[in-house]
């Protein structure tokens, strides 16, 4: 019997990830047949302008994009958001980011940092499943 993981609310306590700016989340549709995925999110004053930025980082392949304020998402994890919440013997690497549910990004072990280009996307830019 598979047991089932246990998430619980993860609080940030207001803080915008260090910046005044307000984050947008933003997810992906590769092509019209494919589900919405989470692929990171951006600092921008409104949604016009969360919208243009992700489209350059993320979303300039994509069949769909869309963006969502960060205050709206109600995140939901296994693990604490921060370090400090999570005691001794955490896997993050210090100066290492939070991993966030949804997230491509892998943390694995924290004994090898996450490779800037991916041989298998490499010139193709898709978004692969963790």
């Amino acid at each position: 019997m598979v047991e089932k993981a246990r998430r619980s609310r993860v609080d940030d306590d207001g803080e915008r990830r260090g910046t005044p700016i307000p984050q947008w989340e933003v997810f992906v549709r590769e092509d019209e047949t494919d589900p919405l995925r989470h692929v990171g999110s951006v600092a921008a004053t409104d949604a016009a302008e969360a919208a243009d930025h992700a489209s350059r980082l993320f979303g300039w392949y994509a069949a769909d994009l869309w963006v969502c304020p960060a205050d709206a998402v109600e995140r939901y994890s296994t693990r604490p958001l921060s370090e400090s919440e999570s005691g001794a013997g955490s896997e993050q690497e210090a100066g290492e980011a939070p991993h966030e549910t949804g997230s491509d990004a892998e943390t694995g072990s924290g004994s090898k940092s996450e490779p800037r280009v991916y041989e298998e996307t490499e010139g193709t830019p898709r978004v692969n499943d963790p």
